[in-house]
C-alpha cells in the first residue's frame, strides 16, 4: 500500500451518503404510511360501498374543467424515485442445500460474477457473528478515516474493557502511540479488540456512537432487518446479530474498497517500533497462512477474517479466486474448531468453484 493514502470518498461525498440514507429512511416511512393507509381505505372503502348501495350515490358530480383551463400539474413525489439497490445474491434450481458433507451448521457461497449462490446452509438464520463483526468495524473505518498516519494513544479504558470481556487483543498498553494504519491492521490480522475500539473511538468520539455508524451501513447494505451490532468486537449479546449472508454481503463491500481489501488480504504485517515494543510486533492472519497449503494451487484464497465465541462456534468469511480471475465469497458458522472451519471453505472452494 501507498505510503499517502487518499481516502475512498471526501466530505462532499460523505455527506451526500448520509443524506441519502436518511431519504431512504424518510421513503421507507412514507411508503410504510402508505401501506398502511391504503388498507385504512380499503376497509373504509368497503364501507362506503354498502351504503351507496344501500342509499344511492347522492353526489353530484364534480364539472369538467373548462377547455382552457390548464390542469395543474402534479409533482412527483420522492417515492418515484428508485434510490441504487444494494447488492445481493440469489438462490437458484441449481443451488445445492448443503448437509452434513461440511462441519458447520450454516454456510453459503457467492459465485460474484453471476451474483448467484452457488450452495448454503441456513444461510438466512440468525446467529452470532462474533468476531466477523470485525470486517464491518474495518469497512466503516476504512470509509471515514483521511489520515492513515495520523496517530491513537490507547487508553485504560479500552484495555479494561478488553480485559473484562476476555478479547483477543493485539496486546497495545495503556499510553502506547500507534497509527491509525496500524489498528486497522490490528483489528484484522490479530482480531484485535483493543484496536477496534482505538478506531472507534478515534474516529466517532466514542464506541456507542461508533456502532451507531455501523448500524447505519447495514442499512445502507440493505441487510438491517437482520444484522445489528451492539459492539465493534463481536462480544455475545443477545441483540449483537447476523446471518452468514449478511457477513457476505459486508464481506463483498469490504472486498470492493480498496483499503479494506488490502488489510484483509494481508499474511503479515510488521508494526513500528514504540518504547513498549521497541523491536515491533508481527501481526499474522492465521487463516490465510493456514489454508493457503489446502487450497488448489489455481485457486487463492484472498481475504479473511474468523470469528469465535461460544455462541457462534468457530466462525470464519473468505473471498477466494479462481485461476480465471473469478471471485467467490463463502461464510461459515457453527464449526467444531477453527481446523474444521477451514477445511469447510477448502471443502466448499474445491466442491464448487475449482
Amino acid at each position: 500500500m501507498d505510503d499517502q493514502y487518499t481516502p475512498i470518498i471526501s466530505e462532499e461525498e460523505r455527506a451526500a451518503r448520509r443524506a441519502q440514507r436518511a431519504k431512504i429512511r424518510r421513503q421507507r416511512q412514507r411508503a410504510r404510511r402508505r401501506r398502511q393507509l391504503k388498507l385504512f381505505l380499503s376497509a373504509a372503502g368497503l364501507v362506503l360501498l354498502i351504503l351507496l348501495l344501500a342509499f344511492g350515490n347522492r353526489q353530484e358530480a364534480a364539472p369538467e374543467p373548462a377547455p382552457d383551463e390548464p390542469i395543474p400539474a402534479v409533482e412527483p413525489t420522492a417515492l418515484s424515485e428508485d434510490p441504487e439497490k444494494p447488492y445481493s445474491a440469489a438462490e437458484t434450481s441449481a443451488t445445492v442445500q448443503l448437509g452434513s458433507s461440511i462441519d458447520s451448521s450454516y454456510a453459503v457461497l457467492i459465485d460474484l460474477q453471476t451474483d448467484t449462490i452457488l450452495a448454503e446452509k441456513g444461510a438466512h438464520t440468525v446467529i452470532s457473528p462474533a468476531s466477523m463483526t470485525k470486517l464491518m468495524t474495518l469497512l466503516v473505518a476504512a470509509e471515514h478515516v483521511t489520515d492513515l498516519d495520523d496517530t491513537f494513544t490507547m487508553t485504560i479504558d479500552i484495555t479494561d474493557y478488553c480485559y473484562v470481556n476476555g478479547c483477543s487483543v493485539v496486546g497495545l498498553d495503556i499510553g502506547e502511540t500507534v497509527s491509525i494504519r496500524e489498528l486497522l491492521y490490528g483489528t484484522i490480522l490479530p482480531s484485535g479488540a483493543d484496536a477496534s475500539l482505538g478506531l472507534a473511538v478515534y474516529l466517532a468520539g466514542s464506541h456507542e456512537a461508533f456502532v451507531e455508524m455501523m448500524n447505519q451501513k447495514a442499512e445502507e447494505l440493505g441487510i438491517a432487518e437482520t444484522t445489528h451490532f451492539t459492539n465493534c468486537v463481536g462480544i455475545y449479546d443477545e441483540a449483537h446479530v447476523s446471518t452468514v449472508y449478511d457477513m457476505a454481503v459486508i464481506l463483498k463491500a469490504a472486498m470492493d474498497n480498496e483499503l479494506c481489501r488490502e488489510v484483509l488480504r494481508a499474511r503479515t504485517y510488521a508494526t513500528v517500533p514504540t518504547e513498549a515494543h521497541p523491536d515491533g510486533q508481527t501481526l499474522s492472519n492465521w487463516f490465510l497462512r493456514r489454508i493457503e497449503d489446502h487450497v488448489p494451487s489455481t485457486f487463492q484464497v484472498i481475504g479473511a477474517k474468523t470469528g469465535y465465541v461460544v455462541q457462534s462456534g468457530s466462525c470464519a468469511a473468505s473471498c477466494g479466486e479462481d485461476a480465471d480471475g473469478n471471485r467467490y465469497i463463502c461464510v461459515t458458522g457453527d464449526a467444531g474448531s477453527s481446523w474444521r472451519c477451514i477445511f469447510d471453505h477448502v471443502a466448499l472452494y474445491e466442491e464448487y468453484c475449482n
